[in-house]
């Protein structure tokens, strides 16, 4: 994509550097655009200001880049991005914000996995620090949906803070990719890396912060969706000194006692074939997945689940927390038949395994016990993680830990899993974005000025509002 006129060529130097001696990496950041590259920036000057001081604490390799433009619009063709990251997350009309000149580092923590191959590294626990030269003296950190890699929320959040005027950072948590689960020595540990690496930023990012505008933040604010909003929660629940409060995008509920994905997955495996195939059977089997928690309305997206979710997310998170259900076989067979032979994702029963599974679970479960300001959204057609299975029970744990005065939590109308469908399925379905920037502006709202977010409630959707409007605005007030 060629930069947008309103947008310059960068201005970059990169800094390759070791600490305490534990790698030498010599691959560059991606290419440059070809030109002429000016002299460093002023340090005391306003763009770009102390570049060249700035040191991520812990960090084992980082660069450095002076770049005009900080949001998508300009980091798509400087190579400070990979839409890759963050390609099917969001509508295809969503507005991309730019003219946020400033600082951004690239680098990675030590870590002994290589499945991030971004930049060539081929090194694992990487992360992007944004710095805007017009600061608001926030801070916003956030781990990544799903396994992908460090820019993955770039479209969804981070253009958005960054034209607001916040530093960003976000963490690929320390593995990604469908072998994520092979990272560790013990079940659980690749799930367990991914809070221990989102800690690890957020300190890092907050020190960055001060070097580069001579105080440290004012707010630190956590986000992400999915696996990003499970962080959220155990973050805030964890390390609540780190954070002023956060926003949880339906975060993934890990229970050791259940619900969580193994409690509903396998019924989707067994069951939706059934009610596909139609027949005598198809009504019995719909009323067994909506007992399993997939929303009554929400049939429309079982096919695209079937092929896309349902099946790799069982196999990979049970061979992660489970590798001994299937034996020799790693991440169980794909679209195995019910019945057909030991060792089918479609069979798993939670329940029946040995305890030693739930020990693994309980090593990252949640608790409810939040020690900041909380506020979770979720779809009331998500397919994927269902809310009655999860921010409903989320909410309820928050309550019963007495904490319900720290988190508000609204359930959206028609909101599902992954934005991007709602390009699919416009007369059917409500993005999630704008409903998550209003839960930020109202964390922000509850924060600086006291005013109290609206009461929890299902946020309805607009009737006759057209899609154009529901991808701007998201009204969480009755």
């Amino acid at each position: 994509m060629a930069l947008p006129a309103n947008v310059t060529p960068r201005v970059s130097r990169a800094r390759p550097r070791t600490v305490l001696g534990a790698l030498a990496v010599t691959a560059a950041l991606l290419s440059s655009p070809a030109t002429a590259l000016g002299p460093a920036p002023d340090a005391g000057a306003g763009h770009c200001a102390r570049w060249d001081r700035l040191e991520a604490p812990g960090a084992a390799h980082q660069q450095v880049a002076c770049l005009d433009e900080l949001t998508t619009a300009g980091t798509v063709a400087s190579g400070h991005t990979d839409p890759a990251d963050y390609a099917g997350l969001t509508p295809e009309g969503l507005p991309v914000p730019s003219g946020v000149p400033g600082i951004q580092i690239d680098g990675y923590f030590p870590d002994a996995s290589a499945t991030n191959t971004n930049h060539g590294w081929h090194h694992d626990a990487q992360f992007v620090i944004r710095l805007p030269d017009r600061w608001n003296g926030g801070l916003v950190v956030a781990g990544t949906p799903g396994n992908r890699e460090q820019y993955a929320n770039d479209r969804a959040i981070a253009d958005w803070v960054l034209s607001r005027g916040y530093a960003y950072a976000a963490t690929d948590k320390g593995n990604t990719g469908p072998a994520f689960h092979r990272d560790g020595r013990r079940p659980g540990d690749a799930v367990a890396e991914w809070n221990t690496r989102l800690t690890q930023l957020t300190r890092a990012a907050r020190a960055v912060v001060a070097q580069r505008y001579r105080r440290p933040p004012s707010r630190t604010l956590a986000t992400g969706m999915s696996n990003g909003g499970y962080l959220v929660r155990w973050q805030l629940e964890n390390h609540p000194e780190l954070y002023d409060g956060g926003v949880d995008w339906e975060g993934t509920l890990w229970r050791a006692e259940g619900p969580n994905l193994f409690t509903s997955l396998p019924a989707a495996l067994r069951e939706y074939p059934l009610y596909a195939a139609g027949g005598p059977g198809a009504g019995r089997a719909r009323a067994r997945m909506h007992r399993a928690g997939f929303p009554a309305g929400s049939e429309f997206l079982w096919p695209f689940h079937h092929q896309v979710y349902w099946d790799l997310t069982q196999r990979l998170y049970r061979e992660e927390f489970d590798p001994a259900f299937d034996g020799a076989t790693e991440a169980g067979t794909p679209y195995c038949v019910p019945g057909g032979g030991p060792g089918c994702d479609a069979d798993y029963d939670y329940a029946a395994r040995p305890a030693d599974v739930r020990r693994a679970v309980a090593r990252v479960a949640l608790t409810g016990r939040i020690g900041k300001p909380l506020i979770t959204v979720h779809g009331t057609l998500d397919a994927l993680l269902p809310i009655t299975e999860d921010s409903d029970v989320y909410a309820r744990m928050v309550r019963q830990a007495g904490r319900g005065d720290l988190h508000r939590y609204y359930r959206i109308e028609d909101g599902t899993h992954t934005d991007s469908l709602v390009d699919l399925f416009p007369d059917l379905l409500r993005p999630l974005t704008p409903c998550h920037r209003s839960a930020f502006t109202a964390l922000e709202g509850w924060l600086s000025a006291g005013h109290r977010p609206p009461p929890s409630r299902t946020v309805a959707r607009p009737r006759g509002a057209d899609p154009a409007a529901l991808l701007t605005s998201c009204r969480l007030r009755a």
